[in-house]
């Protein structure tokens, strides 16, 4: 018995020695949105603040969680992931207006692109957002299409500025 057990406990410890541990969502495609990351002010093109908005790392690196504050009181957030499954980003926002948007998308050069389609008082909508880093800042654009992206509308221009005192 004395002979099994320190059979079991030397087994035990070569296979936990041996074993590679691997640190989960560690590749680099996670790190693609990490531009993204800060505390910002949002301005439209005429440069009028919009917003405030709040990316931060969750779940040990795995997942961006988006908090969301617009200059007329609304707020929504985002939950942001790299599936590994798939090979793309998702990202799942809600908001207090009863606004459910499912996205997902990838690296397109240097900007983040995500897609997905919602259901519009006349139809479907289908929903693409881009977001491209330039030179600490952050550019986002929302366009919508109602004819199966034949034509597309911009309903959201924004450009993220660090908040003063970030980095």
């Amino acid at each position: 018995m004395k002979y099994l057990i320190t059979a079991i406990l030397l087994l035990v410890s070569l296979t936990a020695s041996g074993a590679e541990k691997k640190t989960p969502c560690s590749t680099e495609e996670y790190r693609q949105f990490d531009f993204w990351v800060g505390d910002w002010e949002v301005f439209n093109p005429k440069g009028e603040k919009v917003g405030e908005n709040t990316i931060e790392k969750i779940l040990g690196g795995c997942s961006l969680q988006e908090s969301w504050r617009g200059a007329s009181g609304n707020i929504g957030h985002s939950y942001n992931i790299y599936d590994g499954a798939t090979s793309s980003w998702h990202q799942t926002w809600v908001d207090n207006g009863g606004m459910l948007l499912k996205l997902d998308g990838g690296m397109v050069g240097d900007s983040m692109v995500m897609q997905g389609t919602t259901q519009g008082k006349s139809g479907v909508v289908h929903n693409k957002i881009r977001w491209t880093p330039a030179e600490g800042s952050v550019k986002q654009v929302w366009s919508v299409s109602t004819d199966n992206g034949e034509s597309w509308q911009v309903i959201f221009d924004g450009l993220y500025k660090k908040k003063v005192g970030e980095s």
